[in-house]
């Protein structure tokens, strides 16, 4: 009788929450509400210090025992291929050899950083994405100062397009009707996340962690309820969002090609795209996702029996050529 093969233990990866938002939308009321809710888990926090958002830690963290802060002289996007993989190992380092406990991280970016970058880093670097999973963006919105940073921030515009989630802070200090159009040019900017009012960040940990935004190999859904908009209505954003549906198959050589054209040459422009394809010759979904130019496929669910097989793309981004974008798919359609 042969031996029994020995097989090696995969340890589950480490979930990291993206924190985001504006100056002053409530992300460190937030996060003071995550970390003393009773979920009964060690969270790790990497946090910027950097201008406005100096933070103070003994009002954050009052159990310092089991918690462990990071802190970072500047901007996360700015130093994101450096100091943040590095801050990331160390960590994961500390904590195999046991000399901290954490089951998660969440990272406070400062109201100026451009979350792309960010979440790149879970993509580019192979020893970070071997041993973390960035479970999702979330991004908080002030509804009171919200339309107006929204209008003249370019970085307030790429957090709300780069989140898997938004919350909007300080709903109680506005009108029913300013909250619904607040509401109503969120959606139409991301067409993906939920939108939720939140007070004082009194809003249930479930939907906070674990939402699996970034997940690539978990089927993606896209609401349709998203798609209601406002055609009428007249304020123009630099981000903005569309669908791209279709129940023919595509060629996956063919649509390889244009994508790779398409984060080529509108990379810089391309927020975030995500979807699930119907490929030919394929009896289960391709989930496709990409950041900027980094982009890439998992296998997904099987189609099931009597089932629809469509293609569903969502792309966020500043000034997309949506046309162009829209006709080059068609064309790598059977």
């Amino acid at each position: 009788m042969s031996a029994p093969v020995a097989t090696k233990t995969v340890a589950p990866l480490i979930p990291v929450t993206i924190l985001t938002g504006f100056l002053g939308a409530g992300k460190t009321t937030l996060l003071k509400r995550i970390l003393n809710e009773p979920h009964g888990e060690k969270i790790a926090v990497i946090e910027n210090e950097f201008g406005e958002e100096s933070i103070d830690n003994e009002l954050l963290f009052e159990d310092t025992k089991e918690r462990i802060v990071e802190m970072n002289n500047g901007c996360i996007c700015c130093t994101v291929r450096g100091d943040l993989i590095e801050m990331l190992n160390r960590l994961r380092e500390k904590r195999a050899s046991g000399s901290i406990q954490f089951d998660r991280v969440i990272i406070e970016t400062t109201g100026l950083a451009e979350p792309g970058p960010v979440a790149q880093t879970f993509f580019v670097d192979d020893e970070v994405a071997e041993h973390f999973l960035l479970d999702a963006v979330v991004t908080v919105v002030d509804a009171l100062h919200g339309p107006e940073q929204l209008s003249q921030h370019a970085e307030a515009q790429s957090q709300v397009g780069f989140a898997d989630r938004l919350l909007i802070s300080k709903s109680d200090l506005v009108e029913a009707e300013a909250l619904d159009a607040l509401r109503q040019r969120l959606a139409r900017m991301n067409l993906r996340a939920s939108i939720e009012a939140v007070n004082f960040g009194q809003t249930p940990i479930k939907n906070i962690l674990d939402i699996r935004g970034f997940n690539l190999n978990a089927a993606l859904e896209i609401d349709p309820s998203f798609l209601d908009t406002d055609a009428g209505h007249s304020h123009i954003d630099d981000v903005h969002s569309f669908v791209f549906k279709s129940t023919r198959p595509f060629d996956s050589d063919r649509f390889e090609g244009f994508m790779s054209a398409v984060s080529q040459a509108y990379g810089p422009q391309l927020l975030r795209y995500k979807g699930v394809l119907h490929i030919k010759g394929s009896d289960s979904q391709m989930v496709f996702q990409g950041v900027h130019m980094l982009m890439g496929g998992s296998a997904g669910r099987p189609w099931g029996a009597g089932e629809q097989r469509e293609s569903k793309l969502v792309f966020i981004g500043r000034k997309l050529p949506r046309d162009t974008i829209v006709k080059g798919l068609e064309q790598c359609l059977i």
